[in-house]
């Protein structure tokens, strides 16, 4: 916190420094016989009516009250990564973006409307990358206009917690009754020490999603919308561990240009903690190399205890977190 030449706590910021990431105490219990203080670290993303909003690197809005704050101040934007490697969130998301392709991708300004018949948020979401060249409502209206063409929900998918993302427009987002339905983040690491951890044997790369490959995913039924999605990309490989009826595991990655993206690395139930994801991840890693790629980038879902477990123990640490917002229903719909 700010202290002053005195030894006080001191708020020192103003409405001016929306839009940077501030670190604020306030007093969390105002009149009780103890004080208690609540510390909030997050991007300014609106000062009005003695109120301000704060959305953490989870994307989580906090309120506070301006009558309430005890001390203030502005801090770094990005706070220096201690592992994996560099990265800007944009360039991350563009990779992300070409990893996933939709099958129908139209511009408005500088944000991306994506569509695959419905198969994945991520492949069926506007994708913000900077001006739509539109005042924000008529910018969310043309989006709803977009998707509704094609009987799809419109969806947003916007990014918290490092340089260069999005948090004010999830706080508007918000604030216009769009719901967030599902969070996720990006985890960076070295790609080489990845290869390092299992030997390949037993593991078959391929480049198509054969039947095999499709009875071991998690996704039922695959549309032919969604083969060309899992398809799609600048190089992309399959790994498959056989089974009896089935695969035992399964993984996709994505070879484009530095960085290799793991996706789809599922394991049947009954043979789990036998390390067939670690094998099928340093298969993978292995042939990504041989392309050239230095450097990865995974998404695992906040709830996921496990997955994060194991990618932790690889090297992975998280970059940034994105999260999915669902247009507002005309009933419910927030005022803007």
């Amino acid at each position: 916190m700010e202290i002053s030449a005195a030894g006080r706590l001191e708020v020192r910021i103003t409405a001016a420094d929306v839009g940077k990431r501030v670190s604020v105490r306030r007093l969390s219990e105002p009149g009780g016989s103890l004080e208690k203080f609540t510390d909030t670290v997050g991007v300014l993303t609106s000062w009005n009516d003695g109120v301000l909003l704060i959305t953490r690197k989870s994307g989580e809005t906090v309120r506070v009250a301006e009558s309430a704050l005890v001390a203030g101040k502005v801090v770094p934007s990005a706070p220096a990564r201690r592992r994996g490697p560099a990265a800007s969130y944009e360039e991350l998301a563009r990779a992300a973006a070409r990893a996933w392709p939709p099958v129908e991708e139209e511009r408005l300004g500088e944000w991306r409307l994506r569509a695959a018949g419905g198969f994945t948020r991520r492949a069926n979401s506007a994708l913000p990358l900077g001006d739509p060249g539109l005042p924000l409502d008529d910018a969310l209206s043309a989006v709803r206009r977009w998707y509704g063409a094609r009987g799809l929900p419109a969806y947003v998918q916007a990014a918290t917690g490092a340089e260069g993302t999005e948090e004010r427009l999830c706080a508007e987002l918000e604030r216009r009754g769009w719901v967030r339905e599902v969070s996720a983040e990006v985890w960076t690491g070295a790609l080489a020490p990845v290869a390092d951890l299992a030997e390949p044997a037993g593991v078959v790369l391929s480049r198509d999603a054969d039947e095999a490959w499709l009875a071991r995913y998690q996704r039922k039924g695959v549309s032919d919308v969604a083969l060309r999605v899992l398809g799609g990309g600048p190089s992309v490989w399959f790994a498959t561990v056989p089974g009896a009826d089935a695969p035992a595991a399964i993984g996709r990655c994505v070879v484009d240009g530095r960085w290799a993206s793991f996706a789809a690395v599922e394991v049947d139930p009954a043979q789990r903690r036998r390390g067939l994801a670690t094998a099928v991840m340093a298969a993978l890693a292995g042939r990504a190399l041989e392309e050239g790629t230095s450097a990865a980038w995974l998404q695992v879902e906040t709830d996921n205890a496990g997955a994060r477990a194991l990618y932790a123990g690889m090297g992975f640490a998280a970059h940034h977190a994105y999260h999915h917002y669902r247009e507002p229903s005309e009933t419910g719909r927030a005022a803007p």
